[in-house]
């Protein structure tokens, strides 16, 4: 069997990795790259079969930056994954947690951890991201400092485990989407298993949109997600991103998407994947 080759943003050991290999399996090669940019290249040069995108986060929203791409190529979303991010305070081996002086790791890391950082009584420093924090601190052994990072940089960079769960708010997760050259086919299934992603445009005039989602909700169909992005070069007009319950050939949901296109000026499919439910 071909071994399956993930592209994702970061370094070895990042969450992006984590969740590329539970998504696709241990056995899977995960290639890092320097930008999302980078990803979509690999995955449209055919380097890669897959990409791993983080589209969202529970407590820090979108990430819109992969919105805005996902428009600008022409990859399908292929799946959906939803990342539980348990922040590890790493050191190196032996250093014991009173020795801990100052924190390294990804701003945002750091502000999702400031309560249990303050009770620790340590410095932080912001780092570009968290996988390159693990690194820092294995390629400088400082035996004051320690790292926030995912239980795969510390297998990744030698490096031991402290305490997990320092984030303060447990119910943190990131939603990951595959992406991959060719669609996904979906046939003769059931509607509430899959997700459809699709983005598209329309004339500003009144009562526009509120015509658009009765598209969906004339036929029960569950939105699961509503973002806007504004259209470059076009003040005040945006690009309206929508997740629905279902997949997109079957026949209620290509009702809807045919009566959507006659209320837009632009629109694209961009992948029906099965739907990943979490286990609270």
């Amino acid at each position: 069997m071909k071994q399956i080759r993930i592209a994702f943003q970061g370094e070895p050991g990042a969450y992006s990795e984590a969740a590329a290999l539970e998504f696709t399996g241990p056995t899977a090669q995960t290639i890092p790259c320097h930008t999302f940019e980078d990803v979509f290249a690999a995955v449209t040069s055919g380097e890669v079969d897959h990409g791993m995108l983080p589209i969202e986060n529970s407590l820090a929203g979108s990430i819109h930056r992969n919105y805005d791409l996902l428009l600008r190529n022409k990859l399908n979303i292929i799946g959906e994954y939803h990342y539980r991010v348990n922040h590890c305070l790493l050191a190196l081996p032996g250093v014991k947690l009173n020795e801990i002086e100052h924190v390294h790791s990804h701003p945002q890391a750091l502000a999702q951890c400031e309560a249990s950082l303050a009770q620790l009584g340590v410095k932080t420093v912001a780092e570009s991201d968290t996988a390159g924090s693990a690194r820092w601190l294995r390629e400088t052994g400082d035996h004051t400092a320690a790292a926030i990072a995912s239980h795969r940089a510390a297998q990744v960079y030698g490096l031991e485990i402290l305490t997990e769960d320092l984030e303060d708010n447990p119910a943190n997760y990131t939603r990951f989407l595959a992406v991959a050259l060719e669609p996904l086919i979906i046939q003769d299934a059931l509607m509430e298993n899959y997700k459809t992603s699709i983005v598209f445009s329309m004339l500003n005039r009144p009562g526009i949109l509120f015509k658009a989602m009765s598209v969906f909700a004339l036929r029960d169909i569950d939105l699961t997600k509503i973002e806007s992005r504004p259209i470059p070069g076009k003040p005040w007009d945006y690009m309206f991103y929508i997740d629905f319950e279902g997949y997109a050939n079957a026949p209620v949901c290509a009702r809807a998407l045919g009566h959507l296109e006659e209320l837009t000026t632009f629109m694209r499919i961009l992948g029906s994947y099965p739907r990943h439910r979490l286990n609270y």
